[in-house]
């Protein structure tokens, strides 16, 4: 599995605004957008595409196009709902399934409580969706989601991961790329990453 880093400075910029405890929910909202497509466009560097041609004002010209009816958005709610409107401006055709997670306090494992996985994904790239790589049980179990679905490949886009996180998936999805911003210090006690962004899904929505 590859783990990739990325240094990019639209995304590092956004990372700051994300750390930072002052931000509100519409500036956090808007940072994690930009840091989601950062990471997309990194993430999907080697996509296949398609060649041809279009006719400009002033004459042929080749063409290639990314067939973006074969890519799969999977954001993992809550939080992960929040990457979406720094994407799909880049896909519009981009198919979107929906997982629904949720960690056991007790436990840190991860309980789903929805899941909206059309057969239409079968075959498809899937970028799964979570500003938040934490102890790797909710991204494994939408790993494995998708992989009994039958997607060809699953991409992570998550803004920052701990590095247990990291090592679960290796284990149990050893495919998957993971594409982040930053891999920080580890878990807590109570499975939060140091220092993190707090509760994404708190901060994006307004929830605290």
């Amino acid at each position: 599995m590859g783990l990739h880093v990325v240094e990019h400075p639209v995304l590092q910029e956004a990372l700051a605004v994300l750390r930072d405890r002052a931000t509100g929910p519409p500036e956090f909202r808007r940072a994690l957008g930009r840091a989601a497509a950062v990471l997309f466009l990194e993430a999907s560097r080697d996509l296949p595409q398609e060649t041809g041609s279009v006719e400009s004002p002033l004459g042929r010209a080749p063409a290639r196009r990314l067939r973006s009816d074969a890519i799969t958005l999977v954001p993992v709610l809550r939080a992960g709902q929040g990457m979406l409107d720094g994407i799909l401006p880049l896909v519009p055709s981009a198919r979107v399934a929906h997982v629904g997670l949720r960690r056991d306090e007790a436990t840190a494992e991860a309980e789903r409580y929805y899941a909206n996985l059309p057969a239409s994904v079968k075959g498809s790239v899937a970028f799964v969706l979570d500003p938040m790589l934490a102890t790797g049980g909710t991204l494994a179990e939408a790993l494995r989601l998708l992989a009994e679905a039958g997607v060809a490949q699953s991409r992570v886009l998550a803004v920052v991961a701990a590095p247990e996180g990291v090592a679960r998936l290796q284990a149990v999805q050893p495919r998957a790329e993971i594409h982040v911003a930053a891999v920080d210090e580890g878990l807590d006690g109570r499975k939060y990453i140091l220092p993190g962004l707090g509760d994404a899904g708190d901060r994006c929505w307004g929830t605290i």
